[in-house]
């Protein structure tokens, strides 16, 4: 079921979504949230230790998203690790580094970087390099 069909977007009305960054918001610095975040806004920092990410379609990220899973409609700048799955809508925009087991990318989505998919992908690969350097 896709996030932003008819069905998903019932689902996803607040009730499930703990945490909003609205169209309006600008948010700076590092953002931890322990439940589901929906990014209309900007965000310039990493979002850390959340269940699900979506970045809507005016939604902007510069910074890394570390989550179960995530969602971009909208534009993401920097590493993304979700350990679940990871879904690239039509329109969305991904510069960066993927780190998933499972990935899926719509026609008229982008993405420029690397991608590992392994079981493991999803632990911080950041640890890996940082070790093996």
């Amino acid at each position: 079921m896709s996030l932003f069909s008819r069905d998903a977007e019932r689902r996803f009305d607040g009730g499930d979504v703990t945490t909003v960054v609205g169209v309006e918001a600008y948010f700076q610095g590092a953002l931890t949230v322990r439940g589901s975040l929906r990014i209309d806004g900007e965000i310039e920092g990493n979002v850390l230790e959340a269940q699900t990410v979506v970045v809507g379609p005016k939604g902007r990220v510069r910074g890394d998203i570390c989550a179960e899973h995530v969602i971009v409609a909208g534009s993401v700048a920097g590493e993304v690790v979700a350990s679940g799955q990871l879904e690239l809508k039509s329109g969305g925009r991904i510069h960066g580094n993927i780190h998933t087991p499972k990935l899926t990318i719509d026609d008229g989505a982008v993405f420029e970087g690397r991608c590992v998919m392994t079981d493991r992908a999803a632990e911080p690969a950041r640890a890996a390099e940082t070790a093996g350097s």
